[in-house]
């Protein structure tokens, strides 16, 4: 399968099978172009059939001269013959049984608090109720999920614990208990937790900051972009912006950590289609690790994107890409989450084929011990599989979620992009079709575009 495409001034192939990324001169592009037509009969390696030669030197005739088509050809052979162009899917077979293979958990969500001091507009937790009531998790709930997590981790030694919200540090002390048990039980079972953490900022102080540089290998502050951007989606609840508050704190914050091991993490809605300038905001504040996500919400809401917005979504990525570059080159260079993309090796296979992994490798624990697939499908009692007690009783749910790969997903299979985003976010699917196997379109379009602005990105700072 081949996916080409020109994106500021280059030319760009890629090889979806084989994971190759070509940057070529206009002749090669349109060579393969042409050959594309004719992939049925292409056999990678091989030589490309006589006749179809003859097809595309005609087809190029017009616009090349003889000489500069035949180099065109002879390069792409040698491409053909190196398994780097045309190559066949040898991983559609992989994931027949995939409902069968046996999978140990080893990440847990963890909802220490399900409540919160915002009333973020947009919020799918419901300002931290997820569709049920305030609550938040005690010390003997939160260990009986660790316990829970490495009896259930196999041989996996390292284990994953992200504390969640609501806010989670509306129960601050019991994240710094369970920190403490956690580490104590590492010695005993071999394991070693990588505990991340989510906030809002309202409530964080010295203290927590010391805490987390410590204790926390990851820690995601949540703010929106601009002042007004901000403020207008993640007020208190009596109505006031929270901006003014969290923003010192998080360039402390971010400062205290060096620069790593962090992102500011924002949302993007209707209102701030220009969403590039809050993410040049994130960087001329100091921040060097940033993410800024698309919202996920219904067509009923008046902050929702439509697909009337994509051209402009579209373009706005184009747009940071080109300042991405630019600052990179002039020493101002910063992280931007979705423009990451190794070309190299990158996940495993069952990584790239099944994604966040779900409902099988990944659940979300409630305040008061249930689990679930996900943060996001907390609440919907069709997904409960469990408590950290039993553990796993509704396997059928799970069994679904073992079967969600790019394979099973009908809009996965011809995608360019199945391998780069492993087909989607399950709860989004859910929530747009009523189906874990489904994909929610707009989503994607964005996660296309962002995908080849990344390889450009590439191309451009190698330069």
């Amino acid at each position: 399968m081949i996916h080409q495409y020109k994106n500021n001034g280059y030319d760009i192939i890629m090889d979806v099978n084989s994971g190759a990324v070509h940057v070529v001169d206009d002749v090669v592009y349109d060579a393969v172009a042409c050959l594309s037509g004719r992939q049925k009969d292409m056999k990678a390696p091989g030589p490309i059939a006589p006749e179809v030669v003859e097809e595309v030197k005609t087809c190029l005739s017009s616009s090349y001269a003889p000489q500069d088509i035949e180099d065109a050809l002879s390069d792409i052979q040698e491409l053909i013959d190196r398994e780097e162009l045309f190559t066949e899917d040898v991983y559609h077979d992989y994931v027949v049984d995939f409902k069968k293979r046996k999978t140990v958990v080893k990440a847990l969500c963890l909802h220490i608090a399900h409540d919160c001091n915002l009333a973020c507009q947009y919020c799918f937790a419901e300002e931290g109720e997820y569709h049920g009531r305030r609550a938040l998790m005690s010390f003997e709930v939160g260990k009986r999920a660790l316990d829970f997590l490495i009896a259930n981790s196999g041989s996996r030694r390292n284990l994953e614990v992200d504390f969640f919200g609501g806010e989670p540090l509306m129960n601050w002390e019991v994240v710094r208990q369970l920190v403490e048990y956690g580490r104590a039980q590492e010695k005993i079972h071999d394991k070693r937790f990588r505990f991340t953490l989510t906030t809002n900022g309202v409530l964080l102080n010295d203290e927590i900051m010391e805490f987390c540089n410590q204790e926390m290998s990851n820690v995601v502050l949540s703010l929106d972009g601009r002042k007004e951007v901000n403020d207008r989606m993640r007020p208190f609840r009596n109505g006031k912006g929270s901006y003014d508050l969290i923003v010192p704190k998080f360039r402390k914050f971010a400062d205290s950590r060096n620069q790593t091991n962090y992102y500011v993490r924002g949302t993007f809605t209707r209102n701030n289609l220009d969403f590039s300038e809050d993410v040049l905001h994130f960087a001329d504040l100091g921040f060097k690790q940033m993410s800024i996500e698309p919202v996920v919400a219904s067509p009923d809401e008046p902050y929702a994107i439509r697909e009337e917005d994509l051209p402009v979504i579209l373009k706005e990525y184009d747009k940071l890409a080109v300042e991405y570059i630019k600052r990179h080159k002039e020493g101002r260079g910063f992280c931007f989450f979705h423009f990451m993309i190794d070309l190299n090796q990158g996940p495993c296979v069952a990584k790239r084929l099944s994604g966040c992994g779900s409902g099988t490798e990944y659940l979300a624990v409630t305040p008061w011990g249930d689990l679930y697939p996900c943060h996001q499908f907390v609440g919907w009692e069709k997904f409960l599989l469990g408590n950290v007690d039993d553990g796993i009783t509704n396997t059928e749910i799970q069994d679904e979620f073992k079967l969600c790969n790019v394979y099973a997903k009908e809009k996965c299979r011809d995608c360019f992009a199945r391998f780069y985003c492993s087909g989607g976010c399950a709860a989004n699917s859910y929530h747009f079709h009523g189906s874990i196997t489904d994909a929610y379109d707009i989503g994607c379009e964005m996660q296309k575009k962002r995908i080849e602005c990344s390889i450009m990105i590439k191309a451009a700072l190698a330069d």
